[in-house]
């Protein structure tokens, strides 16, 4: 299982960027997929998920600014950030739960997940 996460970079306050993760080694189509952060001196902190249906979760601070969606053609799933603060500097990871079930209360876990991207880092300047 291989997890490639990439599309980070320099970004002024308001602006926007996409991220990706591109996944080998498992069937995409029916994983359970996330994206966390880290900031700096901070823990890992939950961002976005979505089911292998297609529902989606965010986290309080993202909603209506962050979207996840994924294309099983391409194994790829992908954050799109608009209206970037600098409170979303970090470090974003994806993550995959390949196999099993999982509530929905589970998907804003970092336990549910069993493979990791090795992250791309996010800087917003304000």
């Amino acid at each position: 299982v291989q997890l490639q996460a990439s599309g980070g970079g320099l970004v002024q306050a308001g602006g926007s960027l996409r991220l990706s993760c591109a996944t080998s080694g498992f069937t995409f189509s029916r994983a359970a997929m996330s994206w966390f952060r880290q900031a700096p001196g901070k823990e890992r902190e939950f961002v976005a998920a979505i089911s292998r249906g297609g529902w989606s979760d965010y986290a309080d601070s993202v909603k209506a600014r962050f979207t996840i969606t994924r294309d099983s053609t391409k194994q790829t799933l992908y954050l799109q950030m608009n209206s970037l603060r600098a409170e979303d500097t970090g470090i974003y990871f994806c993550a995959a739960k390949v196999t099993g079930a999982i509530s929905s209360a589970a998907y804003s876990t970092s336990h549910s997940y069993g493979h990791w991207g090795q992250g791309t880092l996010v800087t917003v300047s304000s």
